[in-house]
């Protein structure tokens, strides 16, 4: 069962969306290779806005994501493909089915 999650907003560069695209797509094949990452999630909200939003069933799982490979992509790359600062949002998850 998850019980700690993370959420990032992405803001494309213009002209940078189909970058961040293949960056969400890589980031996928990474985070399979995460044992204690539940869920990723790469999600595109509108033309130029994503989203990273993935589960742990604890702690532990959070903060080996967190200083794992696909963290230091998204900080390495930022400042080329992101407009906006980047955010690590962490939550409880509540519930879920």
């Amino acid at each position: 069962m998850v019980k700690k999650a993370i959420w990032v907003m992405l803001k494309a560069k213009p002209g940078k969306e189909s970058e961040v695209e293949a960056f969400l797509s890589q980031g996928a094949l990474l985070a399979k290779e995460e044992p204690l990452t539940v869920n990723w999630y790469g999600v595109k909200m509108a033309p130029g806005i994503y989203g990273v939003f993935d589960t742990f069933a604890g702690e532990e799982g959070r903060d080996a994501h967190l200083s794992g490979e696909i963290a230091k992509a998204l900080m390495a790359n930022a400042p080329d493909l992101f407009s906006n600062e980047i955010r690590i949002e962490k939550m409880d998850v509540l519930a879920s089915k």
